[in-house]
């Protein structure tokens, strides 16, 4: 099992939210999230005074899948996400060595 977390621009979160579910995604963690990579903030004007932005708003998705599907996740976020400017986002692919339903007791596999 894998827990993959994905870090995109927020007007791309319902495109990415409608590709995952075609692919069969069944659930998610969505959390509006802000910060900076390579592109450091920017500065922005508000009634004639410039200030700077340092950290950007951004939408984190958590996904916990089977190892099997983790190819696929990747290579349909890449597509939707990418916009071809600084800021697209970061996918992160991290072990998940165990999953627990609350509501059935079930384990691993089963409870994703």
């Amino acid at each position: 099992m894998k827990l993959i977390t994905i870090i995109i621009k927020p007007f791309k979160l319902e495109e990415v939210r409608e590709v995952l579910a075609d692919i069969g995604v069944q659930g998610m963690t969505v959390t509006e999230v802000k910060g900076f990579g390579r592109q450091k903030g920017h500065s922005e004007l508000y009634r004639g005074a410039e200030y700077n932005v340092n950290f950007l708003p951004k939408m984190k998705i958590d996904i916990a899948v089977n190892d099997e599907c983790v190819e696929e996740i990747i290579h349909v976020v890449q597509q939707t996400a990418f916009t071809g400017k600084m800021g697209d986002g970061k996918i992160f692919i991290v072990e998940l060595q165990h999953a627990v339903r609350i509501r059935t007791g079930e384990t691993n596999d089963s409870a994703l």
